[in-house]
């Protein structure tokens, strides 16, 4: 016979909150996976000649969340001398800062393990909820 606690207990965690906190982990996963390909885009075309580096920023959602927003940036960085066959005339270069991408890079990926873990407690909470009802 299962206790009137557990079965609150069970209500509880079944419901809402639990929810809420998967639906919270989850949309960070989905958030800063984009944030990494946008890194990931960014460093791979750094080189590239006019390149406008992807930024992504993070709204909050209702109930719980959040949402990446992409956008290209359009301030431009450099402009360097590009050799022509008869002269030299300036080329917009990337204005992507790989001593800015790579540790944001880096920061992105802790972020995605963090809500992985949330993620993983969620569940395991879940499941000895399931297991006290059993």
């Amino acid at each position: 016979m299962v206790s009137a606690t557990a079965n609150k207990l069970y209500n509880h965690i079944t419901g809402k909150e639990m929810l809420s906190s998967i639906h919270s982990a989850m949309s960070g996963l989905k958030s800063f996976t984009t944030r990494i390909r946008a890194n990931a885009n960014n460093i791979a075309n750094s080189n590239t000649a006019g390149y406008k580096k992807t930024r992504v920023l993070l709204e909050n959602t209702r109930p719980d969340g959040v949402k990446a927003v992409v956008e290209k940036t359009t301030y431009s960085n450099t402009l360097r001398p590009e050799e022509t066959k008869n002269s030299q005339v300036p080329a917009e270069q990337s204005n992507v800062d790989l001593t800015q991408e790579i540790p944001d890079m880096m920061l992105n990926a802790n972020h995605f393990k963090a809500n992985l873990e949330s993620l993983k407690t969620a569940d395991e909470m879940m499941q000895s909820v399931l297991n006290l009802k059993a």
